[in-house]
Order: C-alpha cells, then sequence, then structure tokens
C-alpha cells in the first residue's frame, strides 16, 4: 500500500476529473487491488478485493494530511470508498461509503473544457469513464481537423451511455451526431449533459438496441466518424467475442468514404489481436490506422491487458 500512500503525499489540487493512483496497472506490487480517483470535489478510494478498518484509517488520514496543504483553508475533505467484488462479465456486489465530508447533489466534473454529471455514490459506473479521457482527445481533434469534409461531419455514436463523445465532437464543430444507447437512464443523463455544455441543437437520442436499428441507422447516414464503444461482456445485450464481428460487418455501410471508425474495448482477456482479426475477417476494406494512447496514469505492465482504442479509415 506504500505507493498508494506515496502517491497522495504527492499529489496536486486537481481541477479535472482524473485517475490519480492505478494500482491495476500492476506497476506497483502489492498495491493491484486500489485505484484512487479525483472526481472534484471528490476523491474515490476503489478496492478490488477486502480492505480493513486499519488500511481505511491509515489511506484517510494521509488524504487528510495532503489535503491540507494543498487546499488550506477551503472545504473539508470529501472522499468516497468503494469495494468491488463480482467476477469476469458481472458487476457483483458493491459496498459505497461516504468516508468523510459530502458529495454535491448535483455532482458536475469538468474534463479538457467539458462538464459532465456523475454519480459516485451508486453503482460502479460513475458516469464518466476517466481511462477513455485521451480517446474524447482523439475525438476533438479529428472533428476540428475534418469537420469542413465534402460530406459534412455527422458522427454516430453507439453505445453513447451518458454521451461524453457526443459532446466533445459537438463543441469541436460536428454538424450532428446520432447517439444510442439501450438505457433510457444512460441516455437522460446524456442529454442533461449537452445542456451543462450549452449544447441545444445538432444532436438525436436513441434508447434503442443497435442490433435492431441498422435500418434508421443507415438513413441518418453516411457518418464521417462513428464511434463504437461497448461494454466487453453484458449478458442480453453484448458480449464483445460473438457480437463485435456483428457490428463490424455493418461499418462499411455506415461510413462516408474517407470516414473513420473508432473502436474500442475494455477486455483484459482480449488483446488488440482479436479486434485486428474480427475487423480482417468482418469488414477487410477498412485499414487500421493507429491505436489511440491510454491516459499516463492508466500505465499497465501489460498494453495488450489495458483499454483498447483503435483508429480504422474506409479508403475514398
Amino acid at each position: 500500500m506504500q505507493a498508494l500512500l506515496n502517491t497522495i503525499a504527492q499529489m496536486p489540487l486537481h481541477t479535472d476529473a482524473q485517475r490519480i493512483f492505478h494500482g491495476r496497472g500492476g506497476l506497483h506490487p502489492g498495491c493491484e487491488q486500489w485505484a484512487l480517483d479525483a472526481y472534484p470535489p471528490v476523491f474515490l478510494l476503489t478496492s478490488f478485493a477486502p480492505a480493513t478498518d486499519e488500511q481505511l484509517a491509515t489511506i484517510s488520514a494521509a488524504l487528510q494530511a495532503r489535503w491540507a496543504q494543498i487546499a488550506p483553508g477551503s472545504e473539508p475533505l470529501n472522499w468516497v470508498f468503494q469495494h468491488r467484488g463480482g467476477t469476469l462479465g458481472t458487476e457483483g456486489r458493491s459496498d459505497t461509503r461516504l468516508m468523510a465530508g459530502s458529495v454535491p447533489e448535483s455532482h458536475v466534473v469538468a474534463e479538457q473544457g467539458a462538464r459532465y454529471r456523475v454519480h459516485v455514490l451508486r453503482g460502479q459506473n460513475h458516469g464518466l469513464f476517466l481511462d477513455m479521457a485521451e480517446g474524447r482527445r482523439w475525438v476533438r481533434d479529428h472533428v476540428a481537423a475534418h469537420r469542413d469534409d465534402r460530406y459534412s461531419f455527422k458522427v454516430l455514436n453507439l453505445f453513447a451511455y451518458t454521451c461524453a463523445f457526443s459532446v466533445v465532437a459537438l463543441q469541436a464543430g460536428a454538424k450532428s451526431v446520432v447517439n444510442m444507447d439501450m438505457s433510457h437512464g444512460a441516455i437522460a443523463i446524456g442529454q442533461h449533459n449537452h445542456q451543462l455544455n450549452g449544447i441545444t441543437t445538432g444532436t438525436s437520442f436513441l434508447a434503442h438496441d443497435i442490433f435492431s436499428s441498422w435500418g434508421k441507422l443507415n438513413r441518418n447516414g453516411p457518418y464521417s466518424l462513428v464511434i463504437v464503444d461497448p461494454p466487453s461482456y453484458q449478458k442480453g445485450s453484448f458480449v464483445a467475442i460473438k457480437d463485435y464481428a456483428r457490428l463490424m460487418r455493418r461499418l462499411p455501410d455506415l461510413l462516408a468514404p474517407g470516414g473513420h471508425v473508432l473502436l474500442c474495448l475494455n477486455a483484459p482477456e482480449l488483446g488488440m489481436a482479436f479486434l485486428q482479426d474480427q475487423m480482417q475477417a468482418s469488414a477487410p476494406e477498412l485499414r487500421f490506422i493507429e491505436r489511440v494512447a491510454n491516459p499516463g496514469a492508466f500505465a499497465d505492465v501489460d498494453d495488450q491487458r489495458a483499454l483498447k482504442v483503435l483508429v480504422y479509415r474506409l479508403p475514398e
């Protein structure tokens, strides 16, 4: 646990939402169970194994000491602890506790100039996936560089969750974004995220099953950018090893000539080769361009185990 304590002792005052400590990456032996995130003004400590009262008291003291140094005279320290259980493909049970201070009733965080609603006291998905920060940066930069292409810049955001990709695409100048996700609750938060950023036009929100909606999606296309960010395993919705190929086969018909795809997969057991082999078999006309680097805070001893964000292009 010492590496976590050392990181806390040196951390700056964070204004953007971001990961502070990533024990899961395996770079800090003995700390694999711990993750620490900043969702200002709240810290979220997550343990993927049971934590003792003594461990939590030690971490609490370290947070309190550092907070007194970096934010003297400001509001009290706010922090939340979550223990996660479960196995691959399940959320399992989680125990979430407010350890000190409070959490804003309407908790809004910033990232790269955009604002998002989050909820750190319920569930295991908090409204903004911090490991996807560089994917959102890539979308922002890509749209800004290509928004004047001759097809106008239309984006399709599949498995949109709370629509963070849509926010940054529209901020960067996209003409329109279609957001699709099965979860009505996530889509509602996505609509709120657009309002938080003053975005009132250019987007649509569809709480539909993607695999039953190809006709609607094709009619709204073609798209200059298609973003695919599914869960790796969600029973009854999407299982990567059998469903990703079904998506890939549809991509050439959805894309405008010269259009790009951002393929995302967060499954430690599936490396880049899984996506590349599936794409070669399912949509060989798409060309691999690059892998988007993950945020430095999410460094992993094995980059094949970490989040995969791959860019493909349909030739003109």
